[in-house]
């Protein structure tokens, strides 16, 4: 509130200073004898150019118009006073305004026109000392030429650098905006990936269950249902926040933490593979929101590929334990690698490379391989800094 506060009062006071410039240039003009209309028309255009209100401002009173008319009219009056021979001293409202016009057009003129404009501005102040170069001596005019140019090149100077920043931060909005994008596509694909994954293992299931065991159908065909369900929210979920994937969008994207890791297992199971999860009883709960989401990805991923790639596990392991100022997440089958899926269905591998990149990102460290010692099957096993414990 004080911010907007002093602003506001800088502003009035600029805006009541420039006034006080145009009112001694109007009065000056006119202590002298001479015509006062076009340094009338020149100072009012220029000031309708810098002081029009944003809001009610016209669509077709643009900034290269706003700047472009004001220092054309400058210009053909000092151009007039040369040809007539005769010298007006240059008042310093209308220096200020060319030089707020030059300010305007190299910051936010279109950027083929922020050139023209800006020359176009720079050249009606340097013209204004052409007004007066008879009664001056050329000593006096090269010293005010060069105040010109300090000033000018000053204004331009500072309009580009404001104008770099500008376009600075729209490139990282824009990047920050994609990145967001992507990350919020990649959580789509895995959740997705994952229950539709489910839905044809426990397709086959079924078909496999329907002639040998009819009467246990129905919890395969539940899970079925629940997971097109779940597929589907997960969808409809994510593709709302990709419509609008803004600042606030990382915090509605689907992610999980370690409570919906014991949802993700019992939803996992089937009549013929066994999950079963092992928590470590110490674990808090309280872990940072960014390695719980990472832990729920490693563990939905590595399930994924246990239907994938090894349809023959009968039992599968996920393990949530502390070790040291670290949080372990290990999924381990005891499967051959019996892959029942289409060829399609396999995926392209980038599972594990995103989850590597996840799980790197957080300063943890994740293998994938088969299981140490003589038994079967394969381990998946992350490691995140978790902090105080």
């Amino acid at each position: 509130m004080k911010s907007a506060t002093g602003r506001g009062c800088a502003r009035g006071l600029a805006v009541g200073a420039l006034l006080g410039l145009v009112v001694y240039d109007l009065s000056f003009t006119a202590s002298t004898g001479r015509a006062t209309w076009l340094a009338t028309v020149v100072l009012l255009t220029g000031l309708a150019a810098v002081l029009w209100p944003v809001a009610r401002r016209p669509p077709w009173f643009t900034p290269q118009l706003r700047t472009a008319v004001p220092a054309a009219f400058s210009l053909a009056c000092s151009v007039g006073a040369v040809l007539a021979g005769r010298s007006e001293l240059l008042g310093p409202g209308e220096i200020v305004i060319l030089l707020t016009l030059t300010f305007i057009a190299v910051r936010h003129c279109p950027q083929r026109w922020a050139v023209v404009c800006g020359v176009l501005d720079g050249l009606a102040l340097l013209g204004l000392s052409a007004r007066y170069y008879h009664s001056v001596t050329d000593e006096n005019l090269l010293l005010v030429t060069v105040l010109g140019l300090v000033l000018l090149g000053s204004t331009a100077g500072m309009a580009g650098y404001l104008r770099s920043l500008d376009y600075r931060r729209t490139v990282a909005v824009t990047e920050t905006r994609r990145a967001e994008r992507l990350a919020i596509a990649a959580d789509l694909h895995d959740f997705v990936a994952h229950h539709v994954t489910g839905i044809l293992v426990q397709s086959q299931v079924a078909r496999m269950m329907a002639t040998s065991r009819p009467e246990d159908l129905d919890p395969v065909l539940a899970g079925i249902e629940r997971a097109a369900t779940e597929a589907l929210a997960s969808m409809r979920r994510t593709v709302g926040v990709l419509r609008d994937a803004g600042p606030d969008a990382a915090g509605h994207r689907p992610v999980g933490d370690l409570a919906a890791v014991a949802e993700l297992v019992d939803g996992f199971a089937s009549p013929v593979q066994k999950v079963t999860l092992r928590r470590d009883p110490t674990l808090p709960d309280d872990l940072p929101h960014e390695v719980q989401a990472a832990a729920f990805r490693v563990v939905q991923e590595a399930l994924t590929n246990v239907r994938r790639h090894a349809a023959d596990a009968a039992e599968v392991t996920v393990g949530l334990r502390r070790s040291g100022r670290h949080l372990e997440v290990t999924v381990t089958d005891d499967g051959h690698g019996g892959a029942q899926l289409p060829p399609a269905a396999h995926g392209g591998g980038f599972g594990l490379v995103g989850l590597t990149e996840r799980v790197t990102a957080l300063g943890g460290e994740l293998r994938a391989g088969p299981r140490e010692g003589e038994r079967a099957g394969w381990e998946v096993r992350a490691v995140f800094p978790a902090g105080r414990f």
